[in-house]
């Protein structure tokens, strides 16, 4: 995610090994950097190498803090006294974005309260993070989540107990570090999205900055897996946050400008200076024939999919179920879209969440008649199940804030003026949680009684450092929040993270 194989080559490292692969030769000649997580049985692994070393020096770094009697076990396995150096570099997470870190754990609690191995690694992953930003930071947390109290609480223990490592120069305002629970907004993972990021993870999932394509009918053997990563493919890095429409036009002014560059086949190779000039130009051109077949074969099948899946419909409906409160006509909508024969049983069941999330105390609630349309359309029980467990997870008994409705004339006069301007984009109008809750920070707005401090001290002046951790998964969505927010407000740097980064699927 951070070092692609050919940065790293350039480098000079030309073998990659996992510590724990069996058989591996040794390779006296070579020097092995080592870079690995503190864990018990990285540890153990390390031990059993240094016993019987296959190469000649060991760089060791780990990714995060290591303790003194590991650090002992290694000096006393290395009687061959191959190590050099033992080093702490902090990097306990996986940087997505510039502004967007993810810890890639899936489920890290158990009903209302932490899984304990998960705790622990989110608290090594965020101290990690802190470290690696050099932030000590205050820490405000959601009252009305007992997991993010525990975990604020965790993180300001590993701070007090190695202080002199969080002793960095102290700045004018404090960094602030915000740990949010998923389930005061189960909404915007459910939602379909159309701007590029967003919408390629929700419809073919981003693994790693990886994107499977083997499903995509007719694909060529080259393009099954593709690399998506703004650090190295410069249209990506300019689309991502741009809307399904405009990437259409880019994708064609790509090709078009492909297509002028192309070496014409027909080229004279006549002296040594054109061969030169084809030889020096076909690296270039090779690579920008790469980003063309790949950002053409995702673009081609994201369109594939919304047509297949009716997906335009759907979000409207979405759309309308998240940001409107006409219950009548979200229950029509609803309806409607069910008993389309080319809607998937995902994208019915999705809308059946968001109308039960929304309208589960509605007094003429058509729930029981869509959850019976819902079992109609499937051979099993499944998704009927996952309706209850949503609003279980996310459902008005267990937020801590008012997802829906707006807090005073203000908001409503916005909602209402917003209206009158026509929305820019109908399958856009939803807006996070997040970015209310964030716009309130900056101001200085943020009420203590919902989002109180951990420890006395609170901040007097407004943040400008903001780290926004969230329990249970961030989304991209959220992190084109965060990235308009950070362009808005000059001054003012906000690092989003989650423990995973969700779509509908996950």
């Amino acid at each position: 995610v951070v070092y692609t194989q050919s940065e790293i080559l350039q480098r000079e490292v030309y073998l990659f090994e996992r510590l724990d692969s069996p058989n591996r030769e040794p390779m006296k000649h070579l020097k092995a950097i080592c870079f690995l997580r503190p864990t018990k049985e990285n540890v153990e692994l390390l031990v059993q190498e240094l016993r019987r070393p296959k190469y000649s020096v060991y760089f060791i770094y780990f990714s995060n803090v290591i303790s003194k009697s590991d650090v002992k076990a290694l000096a006393e396995a290395d009687e061959q006294e191959v190590v050099a150096e033992v080093q702490e570099f902090y990097g306990d997470y996986i940087a997505v974005n510039p502004h967007v870190f993810s810890l890639n754990l899936l489920g890290c609690c158990r009903g209302r309260s932490w899984d304990p191995a998960q705790l622990t690694r989110t608290t090594q992953g965020l101290t990690a993070l802190l470290l690696s930003l050099k932030k000590c930071p205050m820490i405000r947390y959601q009252l009305s989540s007992e997991p993010a109290k525990r975990l604020a609480e965790c993180v300001k223990q590993v701070i007090t107990k190695e202080y002199e490592l969080f002793d960095f120069r102290r700045t004018e305002v404090p960094p602030l570090l915000l740990i949010l629970d998923r389930s005061d907004d189960a909404i915007t993972p459910l939602l379909n999205q159309w701007t590029y990021q967003a919408m390629v993870h929700e419809l073919l999932g981003i693994n790693n900055n990886r994107i499977d394509l083997s499903r995509v009918p007719g694909i060529s053997k080259d393009l099954r897996e593709v690399v998506l990563s703004a650090e190295n493919d410069e249209f990506y890095a300019n689309n991502m946050y741009l809307n399904f429409a405009e990437i259409g036009t880019n994708i064609k002014n790509l090709m078009e400008d492909f297509q002028r560059r192309k070496p014409k086949e027909q080229q004279k190779l006549e002296s040594i200076a054109d061969m030169k000039a084809f030889v020096e130009n076909y690296p270039q051109f090779k690579k920008m024939s790469g980003t063309v077949s790949k950002h053409v074969t995702v673009v081609g099948e994201l369109s594939r999919l919304v047509a297949e899946r009716n997906l335009l419909e759907v979000s409207e409906v979405e759309q309308e179920l998240a940001c409107q409160s006409d219950h009548s006509s979200a229950l029509q909508s609803v309806r409607r879209v069910l008993q389309s024969p080319r809607v998937s049983e995902l994208d019915a069941a999705r809308l059946v969440m968001l109308y039960a999330l929304r309208y589960e105390r509605h007094g003429s609630s058509g729930l029981p008649a869509l959850l019976e349309e819902l079992r109609g359309r499937s051979s099993t029980d499944r998704y009927r199940k996952l309706v209850s467990a949503v609003v279980e997870y996310g459902g008005k008994r267990v937020r801590g804030s008012d997802l829906f409705s707006p807090k005073d004339a203000v908001a409503i006069t916005k909602q209402f003026l917003k209206g009158l301007k026509g929305i820019e984009n109908v399958y856009t109008q939803h807006q996070p949680l997040l970015q209310e809750t964030l716009d309130q920070l900056i101001k200085g707005k943020l009420k203590d009684s919902q989002y109180p401090y951990l420890g006395p001290n609170t901040l007097r002046d407004r943040p400008q450092d903001i780290i926004v951790f969230l329990i249970g998964g961030a989304t991209y969505e959220e992190a084109l929040a965060v990235f308009n927010l950070n362009r808005s407000n000059p001054g003012v740097r906000i690092v989003l993270g989650g423990t995973t980064i969700h779509n509908t699927r996950r």
